[in-house]
């Protein structure tokens, strides 16, 4: 067994290296000729049936109002009943033949079936369903005072949409649908107070890449991975490490600082399109693609930037560090944060 591996050992990179120069640009170029196939016959969404979790407020927010415009009719899901009937209210104005809600907690199993079993009853059918549902939390690993506090942020990011793909598949493989899968660049960069949040997103990536193996092609998957968007999130809102939902905009100016903050719309209209398309993964802004290159090709220098810019103190206070003193610079707060999120206002119902 050993001399095997051994042999694996000494022959596997110059295979690779051999079999990527020979298959590779032959390969992409196919790959972009489908994509030019797949932009003018992408799918037309108009009386198709969509799933939204996490619809009242945020990106899912604005995921729903996408799907209206196109004509879905939509179910949505959330926990902040008053909060969802706007949400469906508009996007019956927009242009949704039905838009129905359900109160419901992706983390608790029955509710997610409670979920799927409501989009039956009423339509008979799933086409999409989005996995939008998340909360975050910014909070070194070490300052839990109880352990199990963020254990809440794998139930919902990780655990919710495992729960309601599973219920959903089914029905899914009978429409030939999709699932949209709502992960984050932050499931591949190392930012700090953020670990428990990573890991949750790398876990969603890892469970529907191995997903779309095991489904082929009876089910596609489109799995997104933004950077920083228009949300509850970019407003201060996470789980602090007393266990509460705070509102903080001191410390999200420390975790966005002068990244840009993109507008809602733009990225539910790309991670739509591009499920449309069937395309496996979506990232917006696009740039946010180039940093799991660094991290790829060079994690070392990618781990001393992100303590670099987030761990360097200024002074005692827990938010004097580099990535806040650099976003206090005269007009920079402005420029790189849309007025939905520089006016902190969130939704509280």
């Amino acid at each position: 067994m050993e001399v095997i591996n051994k042999i694996f050992n000494l022959a596997a990179p110059p295979f690779t290296f051999f079999i990527l120069c020979l298959f590779l640009p032959p390969f992409h170029f196919l790959k972009f000729c489908l994509s030019v196939f797949t932009s003018i016959f992408s799918e037309d969404v108009a009386g198709k049936v969509v799933i939204i979790t996490g619809a009242s407020s945020g990106i899912g927010e604005q995921l729903a109002y996408e799907y209206a415009r196109r004509g879905a009719y939509l179910v949505l899901a959330a926990r902040r009943e008053k909060s969802l009937r706007e949400v469906a209210n508009m996007c019956l104005e927009l242009g949704s033949p039905d838009s129905i809600t359900v109160n419901a907690d992706v983390s608790n199993v029955n509710d997610c079936k409670r979920i799927v079993d409501t989009t039956i009853t009423n339509f008979g059918r799933v086409d999409h369903l989005v996995n939008n549902a998340g909360i975050t939390s910014i909070s070194m690993l070490a300052d839990y005072e109880d352990i199990t506090i963020p254990r809440s942020i794998m139930d919902i990011n990780f655990w919710g949409s495992v729960y309601i793909t599973q219920f959903a598949i089914p029905h899914l493989k009978r429409t030939g649908g999709k699932i949209i899968v709502m992960s984050s660049s932050a499931s591949w960069l190392p930012t700090p107070r953020m670990s428990i949040y990573n890991a949750s997103k790398a876990a969603m990536v890892a469970l529907y890449e191995t997903l779309r193996v095991e489904l082929g092609s009876d089910i596609q998957i489109t799995i997104a991975t933004p950077g920083f968007v228009e949300s509850e999130m970019t407003k201060g809102k996470h789980l602090a490490p007393e266990g509460l939902m705070n509102v903080d905009v001191n410390m999200r100016d420390v975790q966005v600082s002068v990244f840009p903050v993109a507008s809602g719309e733009r990225c539910a209209k790309a991670i739509i399109t591009s499920a449309c398309r069937g395309e496996r993964y979506v990232t917006e802004p696009t740039w946010y693609r180039v940093s799991s290159w660094w991290k790829a090709f060079w994690p070392e220098l990618v781990d001393w930037l992100f303590r670099m810019f987030y761990l360097t103190k200024f002074g005692d206070s827990p938010t004097d560090l580099l990535s806040k003193k650099l976003l206090d610079l005269p007009g920079l707060r402005a420029m790189v944060y849309p007025s939905s999120v520089y006016s902190h206002g969130v939704k509280t119902e």
